[in-house]
C-alpha cells in the first residue's frame, strides 16, 4: 500500500495566497486576456451553402456537365424550382436578373427528356432571337456529356422552307428554341409535330406579355399539351421564387 503523504498546513501563509488570487471578471475577453488566450468572437457568422447540385437527383451526365462548368452551389431560386420542375410540377419560376432562371429550366429539361429523346420533346419561347441563340447555348454547354441530344433554334425572319425540311428531317430536334410567332406559324401548318412534347417554357414570359397582342399565346397554348410548363419571369424584387403555376 502506497502511502500519500499529506502537506503541513503550518507551513501555508494563507494571508499571502489571498493576495495572490486573480480577480474576479464578468467580461469574457478580459479574463481570456488575463490567461492570455484569444478570445473567441461568437457573433462571427460564417455563410456556407447547405445545398449542393449533387444533392439534386440529376443524371450523372448532368452533374458532369455542372462539374465541368465549375458550378458547385445553386441559386435559391435553382434550389427550389428544379426539384419540383424534375418531379413534373407545373412550375411559375420568379427572380432578378442573374439568379439562374435558365439553368432552371435547361438543366430540368435536359434530365425529364430521358435517356432516349424523342423528337419535339421540350419547346422553349423567347421573345427574342438574341435570347433564343443565348437559351440554345446553355443547352448545348450542358448538355455536353449527352451526345444524343439535338438543340435547334426556329425563328422568325429565317427560310421558312428550310426549318420545315429540317422538322420533318430524319434528324428532327429534340429540344427546340424558337420565337412565338413562327412557332405558332409551323404548329398551325402541321410541319412542327408536338405530340412528343413533354415540357413547353415560356422565358422571360414578362416581357412576350408586353406584345401580348402581337403573340397569340392562348393559341399556342391550345395546340400545344405538355405534360408540365416551366414559366419564367425577371422581376425587380423578389418574394416567391418558385411557386406551382395555376
Amino acid at each position: 500500500m502506497v502511502e500519500t503523504q499529506l502537506p503541513n498546513y503550518d507551513e501555508i501563509d494563507f494571508d499571502n495566497l489571498e493576495d495572490q488570487e486573480a480577480p474576479v471578471t464578468s467580461n469574457p475577453a478580459a479574463a481570456a486576456a488575463a490567461s492570455g488566450t484569444a478570445a473567441k468572437n461568437t457573433t462571427d457568422v460564417v455563410g456556407v451553402h447547405s445545398t449542393s447540385f449533387k444533392d439534386m437527383v440529376l443524371r450523372p451526365e448532368l452533374q458532369q456537365s455542372i462539374v465541368d462548368c465549375g458550378f458547385e452551389h445553386p441559386s435559391d431560386v435553382q434550389q427550389k424550382c428544379i426539384p419540383q420542375a424534375i418531379m413534373g410540377v407545373d412550375i411559375l419560376c420568379q427572380a432578378v436578373s442573374g439568379m439562374g432562371k435558365t439553368a432552371v429550366f435547361v438543366l430540368s429539361s435536359l434530365h425529364c427528356v430521358g435517356e432516349s429523346p424523342q423528337p419535339a420533346s421540350v419547346l422553349v419561347l423567347a421573345h427574342a432571337r438574341e435570347l433564343a441563340y443565348q437559351i440554345k447555348g446553355e443547352f448545348v454547354r450542358l448538355s455536353k456529356f449527352i451526345p444524343d441530344i439535338r438543340t435547334e433554334c426556329i425563328l422568325g425572319g429565317e427560310p421558312i422552307e428550310k426549318q420545315k425540311k429540317l422538322l420533318k428531317g430524319p434528324k428532327t430536334p429534340h429540344i427546340i428554341v424558337g420565337t412565338p410567332g413562327r412557332i405558332l406559324h409551323l404548329a398551325k401548318d402541321k410541319s412542327l409535330n408536338l405530340e412528343n412534347l413533354k415540357m413547353f417554357i415560356l422565358d422571360e414570359c414578362d416581357k412576350v406579355l408586353e406584345n401580348v397582342g402581337k403573340y397569340p399565346l392562348c393559341s399556342i397554348s391550345n395546340i400545344t399539351k405538355p405534360l408540365f410548363t416551366i414559366h419564367c419571369l425577371t422581376l425587380p424584387c423578389l418574394d416567391l421564387p418558385c411557386r406551382h403555376a395555376q
